[in-house]
């Protein structure tokens, strides 16, 4: 797994804004691709799912999924 590669992904996804994050998480979960991801393994995919949903926890309260 190329960590930096992941990491880079999450800041993308990150730049989107709290709701599109959450809705990015949504699209990935259920296996849908987004252009951020386009490249990684499954594995880092689901990488990058974790870390978003870890970055997304320190939101909680302040910005909600739709």
């Amino acid at each position: 797994m190329d960590q930096r590669r992941v990491e880079k992904c999450v800041e993308n996804v990150c730049r989107k804004g709290c709701r599109a994050v959450w809705s990015d998480i949504d699209a990935l979960e259920s296996g849908r691709n987004l252009p951020e991801v386009k490249g990684l393994s499954s594995h880092e995919v689901r990488a990058v799912i974790s870390e978003l949903r870890a970055v997304m926890a320190v939101y909680e309260g302040t910005c909600t999924p739709n």
